[in-house]
């Protein structure tokens, strides 16, 4: 998979492109040419991580009504750029408005330490904020959308059904991975846990008929 190629494919919204490749990542996957696993991620969706390339990366996430959130701290920012297209479904980015506040604060801000053996630990900074929601991005099938490294954010599945997405990532020097939390929370660990080869080609071939589909229509 060429990061640069669907880096450009984003930028000029060529959806189709990039769901014909991910599709070909999936379908690799099934049949057993890709040795990946997928990871079970806290916030409640299922990444099948297809390229790693130093600060590049590229994941398929798959967001399904099964899949439970481990965690409190759903608002967020990555120490990465993100820009993602829908594959299929409706996924929902709420940015957050947050400013520093030590009289009447509703959060604190978490440091994120992820380890390569699937571990996240959490620990609590001294950094006291008040969390407002702010605007609502919902994004259907063939839609691309984007959010900056340092971007507080929480993702929601507006209407319960199975959605995923085509990730690319670009992790830039500097930033860190923060969550926010209850003010009295200690530190804590969230496990990532990882899928065997027959739950990943499950989870894969589930995908790709998803993406063949025609999209359902929306609830009246």
């Amino acid at each position: 998979m060429d990061y640069p190629a669907l880096e450009r494919a984003a930028r000029r919204g060529a959806a189709t492109e990039l769901v014909r490749h991910a599709a070909s990542e999936l379908e690799q996957v099934v049949s057993g040419r890709r040795a990946l696993r997928a990871v079970r991620h806290p916030l409640g969706f299922v990444c099948l991580p297809v390229l790693r390339d130093g600060p590049r990366g590229v994941c398929v996430h798959v967001f399904g009504p099964a899949d439970p959130v481990l965690t409190d701290h759903q608002v967020h920012c990555h120490s990465w750029e993100l820009t993602s297209t829908v594959l299929y479904g409706r996924l929902g980015n709420r940015r957050m408005r947050i400013r520093d506040e030590t009289e009447h604060p509703t959060h604190r801000v978490f440091d994120v330490h992820s380890d390569p053996s699937g571990v996240d630990e959490l620990r609590p900074t001294e950094r006291l904020v008040r969390c407002l929601p702010g605007t609502e991005q919902t994004s259907s099938r063939g839609q691309t959308y984007a959010l900056p490294a340092g971007e507080f954010h929480t993702t929601v599945v507006p209407d319960g059904r199975p959605a995923a997405t085509l990730v690319l990532g670009l992790t830039l020097p500097g930033r860190a991975d923060l969550s926010l939390g209850p003010l009295g929370a200690p530190g804590h660990r969230v496990v990532r846990s990882m899928c065997d080869a027959a739950q990943t080609a499950r989870i894969a071939r589930a995908a790709v008929r998803r993406i063949h589909e025609p999209e359902p229509e929306p609830p009246a």
